[in-house]
């Protein structure tokens, strides 16, 4: 699999990563020894980027990518987050991007890990009552100690990514991007490439809905978090489907899959400097997804496809409001 510069800070990636966050927890229940076997299928195809976070499972996902990637610990970069805090219940307890919190988020998430060093540390979501400068600082101080080699931020607007950037040099961002949240083209890319900062698209594939395998909402296992996200509830969902079922078409015509022609649409729209995250619990997904990077676009397909699938085109909030 060819390789990417993610940023301009010297951090090389698989074209394709692996988001590791559905493995434990939000997408219905997985099975461990499958999980371990997509993490072999995603290292026979080439993958090395692999991401999770501290508050997947919470905790456990971090763990389980520690147990997936220590015995390959020299080829693979592992990308973990910071800032969600989760009780041991679940609970989710607010967002904390203080200094004090950064440094003890990262000898909690090393641990877990087993490893000495995170290739890439983001801060998960930003803290409205902490300065961005305050946090990035504290995670430059990770890089000095030798704890984190890069920095990366996730659902950061342009002018926090702006003054992060000043404080220390960030490598790669995070944020939801695909043919139904098409938002970041408008602000967010244009101010990463001007910066030299790599993107990380996660949700490529609209969280499974892209896929085309949903056809209600009650094919959504009872645990699965869809079933109470705006985007695929009632109303919103029938009409998002519609754009589902066009792309269906698109696909079908080009002999590919749903799934791999919206994958290689969010490739193609940066094809030096995007590196996706789709994130799966199949061995029969992963290899799916990697196939998609031998998916090409004429002009006049990428036109039908901005056709069917323009900005704004998604009815509903991505995410359902914190209680």
């Amino acid at each position: 699999m060819d390789k990417i510069k993610l940023g301009s800070q010297g951090l090389e990636v698989s074209r394709l990563g692996l988001g590791c966050m559905g493995m434990s927890e939000f997408y219905g229940t997985a099975d461990e020894a499958e999980n371990l076997r997509v993490f072999q299928a995603a290292l026979d195809a080439g993958i090395t980027f692999f991401d999770t976070a501290d508050m997947y499972g919470p905790f456990v996902n971090e763990e389980l990518v520690g147990r997936a990637l220590r015995p390959v610990r020299d080829r693979v970069i592992i990308a973990t987050k910071f800032a969600n805090m989760r009780g041991d219940d679940g609970s989710f307890k607010g967002i904390n991007g203080r200094p004090e919190y950064v440094h003890q988020s990262v000898d909690a998430s090393l641990k877990r890990l087993g490893i000495d060093t995170i290739d890439l540390y983001y801060q998960h979501r930003v803290d409205p009552n902490v300065p961005i400068e305050e946090t990035v600082g504290a995670m430059s101080e990770l890089v000095q100690q030798g704890k984190v080699r890069y920095l990366g931020l996730s659902e950061a607007t342009p002018e926090q990514i702006r003054r992060a950037h000043a404080v220390h040099p960030i490598t790669a961002l995070q944020t939801e991007y695909s043919l139904w949240s098409r938002d970041p083209e408008d602000e967010i890319i244009p101010t990463l490439r001007e910066l030299g900062i790599g993107f990380v698209p996660y949700s490529p594939l609209g969280r499974g809905f892209l896929t085309g395998q949903f056809k209600s909402p009650d094919d959504f296992a009872p645990d699965d978090y869809r079933r109470h996200s705006p985007r695929f509830m009632g109303e919103n969902f029938q009409k998002n489907l519609t754009v589902v079922t066009a792309l269906e078409t698109l696909a079908q015509e080009k002999g590919v899959s749903t799934a791999q022609l919206a994958l290689a649409w969010v490739l193609a729209q940066g094809p030096q400097d995007f590196a996706p995250i789709p994130g799966t619990k199949r061995v029969k997904y992963l290899q799916e997804n990697v196939q998609a990077l031998d998916v090409t676009f004429t002009p006049e397909e990428l036109a039908r496809i901005d056709a069917v699938a323009p900005v704004g085109v998604a009815v509903g909030e991505r995410y359902a409001p914190r209680r």
